[in-house]
């Protein structure tokens, strides 16, 4: 090799074709450089985009997952504050028949004491009575007739109730059953 170099330096043309290859070799050699750079950088931001696209994902199951979860948490103890305030209640109903000789006055009066505290869960947790005057107008999304009787009062207008209905926050629970006028 270095007697190609002796002669390339002694003999001019030699040395123009080294020096010509040489330099025709760089640029072709910096374009696969910087290709190469180019193409480690567009591998190195796709994998950073991979990773952050994973944990995107998994952030967006983890979600989804705890979201389903309170739901279900939410669906199993729904009727918690309202057992909560029935407790007193069925306390009252076991006290009276605890009592060994009661009078028809104390079972009376315990039985009003256990109304109140029932009437007092119902309004704690929105549950209202739905109870029509009558001559109130037949409401069909509220009261349910069972039957029609001649009355001296407008034609579909309560005439008596039979049983009380129910709603539940704005939502009916049992439509209240009633007969109507003809």
């Amino acid at each position: 090799m270095q007697d190609n170099e002796k002669q390339a330096a002694t003999d001019p043309d030699t040395t123009d074709q080294v020096q010509s290859a040489a330099e025709a070799q760089t640029p072709e050699a910096a374009v696969e450089n910087a290709l190469e750079q180019r193409l480690n950088a567009a591998e190195a931001k796709a994998a950073e985009m991979q990773d952050a696209y994973l944990r995107a994902k998994a952030e967006g199951e983890n979600i989804r997952r705890r979201a389903q979860e309170d739901i279900a948490r939410a669906h199993k103890f729904a009727v918690e504050s309202f057992a909560e305030s029935l407790l007193p209640a069925k306390d009252s109903l076991e006290m009276a028949l605890s009592i060994e000789t009661p009078s028809i006055e104390s079972l009376k009066e315990g039985v009003a004491m256990t109304l109140k505290q029932l009437s007092s869960a119902f309004e704690k947790n929105k549950l209202q009575e739905v109870s029509p005057a009558v001559g109130e107008k037949l409401d069909p999304m509220k009261h349910q007739a069972v039957s029609t009787v001649p009355a001296a009062q407008e034609p579909n207008t309560v005439v008596t109730v039979l049983q009380k209905g129910y709603t539940i926050s704005d939502r009916l629970l049992r439509p209240a059953i009633v007969t109507v006028a003809q």
